[in-house]
This record gives C-alpha cells, structure tokens and sequence, in this order.
C-alpha cells in the first residue's frame, strides 16, 4: 500500500489530532505554528490519502456496563462441511463461501466482537470481545461463536488489568 510523504508538520499534526481529534482546525494550527488555512489543508490531504481514517469518541467499557475482556482465538475448519448445514438456507451460503469469508462475514455481525484479525500460525483468527460478563460470554460463546459451522476450536484469555491501552500509533 503505498504512503505519501509526510513531513515533521504533518506527523505533528497526526500526534495533537490522536491526543485529541476534537480540537479546531484553528486550535491545531496554533499548536504546529501555521495559519489556520494551510493547517486545514493539511488535515484535509491526510484524510483524503486515508492517513487519517475517522474521527471517533473512545469510550470507558466498564462506564457502559462492559466489565469483561475477553481474546479468544479461532481455528477453522480448512473445507467446508455442506452435510452440517444441509436443508437450510444457511446451507447454500456456507457452500457458496469459504470457511474464512464465511466467519468473516459472520463477525461483522456481531456487536461483542470489536476486533477481529486474521492471523498465522496455529490459530486463523484474533478476536477482542467486550462483555458484560461472563455469563454474557457463555452466552455469546455457546449460542453465537461455536455455532458457526466453520469454527473448529477456540481458545481464550480473560484481561485482568489494563497496563496500557492507546489508539496512538507511533509516528516515526
């Protein structure tokens, strides 16, 4: 994929804007010495290259009712299994996707799942789950994840505390 070229400005104006992506154009250009303008233009040019993804409002898991983080990583089934879902319309579909772009289009469905990564090596697939707790993981666990026919096994991992949770990237 390729990138544009960013000069020491720019990345500035990346790092004060994954500080705080609310403040003005005007705020922001006083922060990096330049006029509101060509501030703007800036701003605009990196999200026009996709640099800049979305502006969003991060919010406290356990502040809502989310207590529980979960990660658990999914195996899937290497060859679909069409005799598991025979009859169904779910059927059709299943044969008609892989494993993968069939658990991939699954997890889009799902709220709890807030991250979702395919991966190497042993496992297919990362997710990061927010529950309430972990009756709402069994829940989720036995009536949604295990019954997607192409998940062979899972494997998860509950977070005990938060060392250092950022959506900072480092701008080198």
């Amino acid at each position: 994929m390729p990138t544009i070229a960013m000069d020491a400005t720019d990345r500035k104006i990346l790092a004060i804007l994954q500080e705080d992506g609310r403040l003005s154009n005007q705020e922001v250009a006083e922060r990096v010495n330049l006029s509101p303008s060509p501030c703007l233009r800036r701003i605009k040019q990196l999200e026009q290259a996709g640099v800049i993804r979305q502006y969003v409002a991060l919010l406290e898991p356990d502040k809502i009712g989310l207590g529980l983080l979960a990660y658990i990583n999914v195996r899937l089934e290497k060859h679909s299994d069409p005799q598991y879902l025979s009859g169904t319309k779910a059927a059709a579909q299943h044969q008609a996707m892989s494993p993968r772009a069939s658990f991939s289009a699954a997890v889009e469905q799902w709220p709890e799942v807030v991250v979702c990564y395919a991966m190497t090596g042993e496992m297919d697939f990362l997710l990061r789950v927010h529950v309430e707790d972990m009756t709402h993981f069994s829940r989720f666990m036995m009536e949604t994840l295990l019954r997607h026919p192409a998940v062979l096994d899972v494997k998860s991992s509950f977070a005990l505390q938060r060392i250092k949770d950022t959506t900072a990237l480092p701008l080198l």
